[in-house]
């Protein structure tokens, strides 16, 4: 019995050597001692090393993005530094005048105090300095970009006031003909004070302006800050600076300072198209921080957003940086940006980087050639990154280009290589791998997916983990990884059944000896197959040149170069053994390091944009936030755990693993079925708008026939239930009633028709009246428009029946929108209006109707307004009293206030 038991136990676990007969390279038969190990791994082990990976990606992302610089006094900074106490002072009394938007007695006091600060800057600059302070009023413009968020638009403006201050050596001549612009904006929306966006940028500004005014006299260039109005109603003051001020024509290299959050590390996120800033950056700054996936990100449009830098970029052709706040980003445009909520450190981090990096380049003698063809713009696009935010790597397109062809061309060679050396059976390992590696998305994918599409079944808000981001990595991370795991697995078990098939042919081995050796062969085929995972992405960003293409390049290298170093081998005869630990350590190091906190802060960011997800409410199904972090998650752990998950199947760990992720989704579902753990809280908010809206659509005629009501609605996914519970007032929810507010429409809300004919008179409404209409050959209608006391409206003209207009300031004939190729999205031509209390209100709206017009357009209208009035009735005096505090109103440039007047014009008038 004793040694029967022995022999069993030989033949499940075999680690002893055998005598095999193996082709050597030559053909002939060779006798060679085999030892084959048990490649059975601890369980421990493994869940050790899982955990010291997750604990180092952890420590990258809270030194790379948490690792704030130490506040300095004015005495610790003295005359040349910068001292964020003193910054600070400006945030607290921006924010003092609370919400202060285009047109408000708030944003007159915020520019009279900038004014006063710059003033104060130029009595107490150094001596050989010229100090020149503007206030500036902008006359009346129109802003129309051909890209991003405001394609299809045309943006007007009138009665903008900004503060302009130049700051140069006062005796070199050349400097005033050279000047590099640093700019961000005064104003706010309606919705906040603007703590982070952007009071914190103009407080950095106007403490920069301090420190280089000391340090000027050794400059050979002028440093222009220009704090602007109008950035919120879509980029109206870098349009008006750059277009009307004398000062725009020195400026060679604008800086924006911007905020999608608030505080953190001020990072880089769109530079270029010279390469020359970001390299000047990146040579001198303390604390650099900057990434060039978020441009690629920014540039595509998965971020809806625009900044002044679009126009500094597209109407005036500079080149320079865009510098942005990201932290907590679900604040943004809310109650919640707030000085109490900026983070320590934010102010002096940005401000010691653009101290140093002004006064580098303002000291050089001359700026770049920027005269460059599109071919050589896109050779010297810059691509960068930092490294725990002290070191910046930078490198032009070209030499990108030149590395990612060597890497690429050298990884195809040895691939083939290895496939001509290894036959069919090579080519059918590949392919059987890299089947493994489509399983893992194809089940990560899936997996999360249920758990996106079961999540707003068991919570009261689809979106639950807001407020704690954390709830992430057991809601979605940990069905990804259970699914990728099982993924992975089935694709090993079909490439250990073919292996097994291959070997078996070979008598020279034992079945037992053959069943392990073709475990670790599988291992290491589903190693290589991470690394041709990656080849195909950096083939892939090559070809399109896309800037973050870096991080293909760094997770093909440096595991490649691990695995060459410690395992590969070109003798036939020698067998398998286990992966070894150093080379996943080693493989992983470099990657881990680089990646690791920009996909962590990447996770971040689109969590919080959640707040703000559904553009038009109730568009979107409620299970589509979900879907977009379970997709994002599950992508990356499917792209980063690829060569990790190589080492499980051969463990003893994976009982463990699967044990341990279904307990921390379980665990992850308990805390929101339970409610333990708020959707949102008061520091971070539901998105709501409440608007009182007068509706008068659909009437032309003097006897207009009003509909009144308050519209409650949130860009922020699920129902108002509980909202409209607490507030009471009547609302009925429901999408049998869709509010068309021109740039936007609400196919989910809730509206009262309680107490809505208070605090407002007829009197208010808008006109749109037709003076002439000349139905010819070319039929043309003379329109007027009268805003009333709306200094903010929005008209929307349907291009699919006019083909052209032109759009005149009635009070001086002065011509706002001339004839010409107008753009359109989904059949819509629009015009946003903003300005200063002074902006006039009556408009001349000549219509040049197409000659095929169908007049059986979806809408049937040619035109259609709101106008936005600033005041709150009765009605919505009481509702905004009564909101619940995880609601905030949320502002931004296309967004009503709290009460707007809607009108069109038809087209059978």
């Amino acid at each position: 019995m004793r040694r029967r038991h022995e022999s069993s136990s030989t033949a499940t676990q075999p680690s002893v050597s055998n005598e095999a007969r193996v082709k050597s390279t030559d053909g002939e038969d060779s006798q060679i001692n085999v030892h084959v190990g048990n490649p059975r791994r601890s369980s421990y082990v493994w869940l050790t090393l899982f955990m010291i990976i997750t604990y180092c990606c952890s420590s990258i992302y809270r030194y790379q993005f948490e690792n704030m610089p130490v506040p300095l006094t004015a005495e610790q900074a003295g005359k040349r530094g910068f001292s964020e106490i003193e910054a600070m002072k400006h945030v607290n009394a921006l924010t003092e005048l609370g919400p202060h938007p285009v047109a408000s007695e708030a944003l007159d006091s915020a520019l009279q105090y900038v004014f006063a600060a710059c003033q104060t800057i130029q009595k107490t600059a150094h001596w050989e300095v010229d100090v020149e302070v503007d206030f500036f009023h902008a006359k009346s413009g129109a802003n129309r970009l051909v890209s991003g968020l405001f394609m299809g638009k045309t943006l007007v403006y009138s009665d903008l006031k900004h503060v302009v201050i130049r700051i140069l050596p006062k005796y070199v001549s050349e400097a005033r003909e050279q000047s590099i612009l640093v700019s961000s904006h005064i104003d706010t929306v309606f919705s906040t004070e603007g703590a982070g966006d952007c009071s914190s940028c103009i407080a950095v500004m106007l403490e920069l302006a301090r420190g280089i005014s000391q340090w000027a006299h050794g400059l050979k260039k002028a440093i222009i800050f220009v704090f602007n109005t109008g950035e919120e109603e879509g980029l109206n003051g870098a349009h008006s600076f750059i277009t009307q001020h004398p000062w725009s024509k020195t400026v060679h290299m604008a800086i924006d300072l911007e905020a999608m959050g608030i505080g953190g590390k001020s990072g880089i996120f769109q530079a270029g198209p010279h390469p020359w800033a970001i390299e000047s950056f990146a040579s001198v700054a303390k604390y650099p921080s900057g990434q060039t996936i978020a441009q690629d990100l920014f540039s595509s449009g998965a971020i809806k957003s625009a900044t002044d830098f679009q126009v500094y970029k597209e109407v005036a052709g500079l080149s320079g940086l865009d510098f942005a706040y990201v932290d907590n980003t679900a604040v943004y445009h809310t109650k919640n940006d707030k000085l109490s909520l900026l983070k320590e450190g934010s102010l002096q981090h940005l401000g010691e980087n653009m101290l140093a990096f002004l006064l580098h380049v303002a000291a050089s003698p001359h700026f770049p050639n920027a005269t460059e063809t599109e071919e050589e713009k896109s050779q010297n696009n810059a691509i960068y990154f930092d490294i725990l935010g002290t070191y910046m790597v930078v490198y032009r397109q070209k030499f990108a280009n030149m590395l990612h062809i060597s890497v690429i061309t050298q990884s195809l060679l040895i691939w083939t290589a290895s496939l001509l050396m290894g036959g069919y059976p090579a080519a059918a390992s590949l392919a059987l791998s890299c089947l493994s590696v489509l399983l893992m998305w194809v089940f990560a994918l899936s997996f999360t997916f249920l758990a996106a599409l079961l999540v707003p079944l068991i919570s009261s808000m689809p979106v639950p983990y807001v407020s704690s981001p954390w709830l992430v990595v057991g809601l979605f991370a940990a069905p990804a990884f259970l699914g990728a795991l099982t993924g992975h697995h089935l694709g090993y078990l079909l490439l250990q059944n073919y292996l097994l098939g291959v070997h078996s042919r070979r008598k020279q081995l034992s079945p037992a000896i053959q069943v392990e050796i073709v475990k670790l062969e599988a291992e290491r085929w589903l190693y290589k197959a991470g690394s041709f995972q990656w080849l195909i992405l950096l083939i892939l960003g090559s070809y399109y040149k896309i800037g973050s293409s870096y991080l293909a390049l760094v997770w093909l290298v440096s595991p490649a170069f691990a695995y060459g170093f410690f395992e590969a081998t070109l003798i036939p005869a020698r067998l398998p053994k286990p992966l070894k630990l150093a080379t996943l350590l080693l493989g992983l190091a470099a990657p881990v390091l680089i990646s690791a906190g920009t996909f962590i802060r990447l996770t971040g960011t689109v969590i919080g944009s959640m707040v703000r997800l559904d553009r038009n409410p109730g568009s979107t199904p409620e299970w589509l936030g979900n879907f977009v972090i379970a997709g994002f998650i599950a992508a990356l752990l499917s792209l980063t755990l690829v060569y990790l998950l190589a080492y499980v199947h051969i463990s003893g760990a994976k009982r463990a693993i699967i044990l341990g992720t279904l307990m921390l989704f379980g665990l992850s579902l308990v805390v929101v079925v339970s409610g333990v753990v708020p959707p949102f809280t008061e520091d971070i908010a539901r998105a709501v708008n409440v608007v009182h809206v007068v509706d008068t659509t659909g009437n032309f005629d003097e006897s207009q026939q009003l509909t009144s009501y308050v519209s409650l609605f949130s860009t922020t996914p699920g129902k108002l239930t509980k909202e409209v519970e607490q507030i009471k007032e009547g609302f009925v929810c429901g999408r049998d009633k869709a509010v068309d507010f021109v740039t936007f429409s609400v196919k989910y809300g809730c509206w009262t028709y309680n107490d809505t004919k208070s605090g407002w008179s007829e009197s208010e409404i808008p006109t749109l009246l037709v003076n002439s209409d000349a139905k010819g050959d070319e039929r043309i209608t003379q329109v007027s428009m009268d805003t009333k006391g709306s200094v903010r409206w929005v008209l929307a003209i349907n291009t699919e029946e006019i083909e052209d207009f032109k759009f005149k300031d009635t009070r001086n004939s002065e011509e706002l929108i001339p004839v010409g190729e107008k753009s359109s999205v989904d059949g819509w031509h629009t015009i946003q209006f903003s300005g200063g209390k002074n902006s006039p209100t009556l408009f001349d709206l000549t219509l040049y109707w197409r000659r095929t017009g169908s007049t059986q357009t979806s809408d049937n209208v040619v035109d259609k307004l709101r106008t936005d009035v600033d005041k709150t009735t009765p009605i919505t005096k009481r509702i905004l009293m009564k909101l619940p505090l995880w609601c905030s109103l949320f502002g931004k440039s296309t967004s009503p206030h709290t009460f707007a007047f809607l009108r069109n014009l038809p087209v059978n008038f």
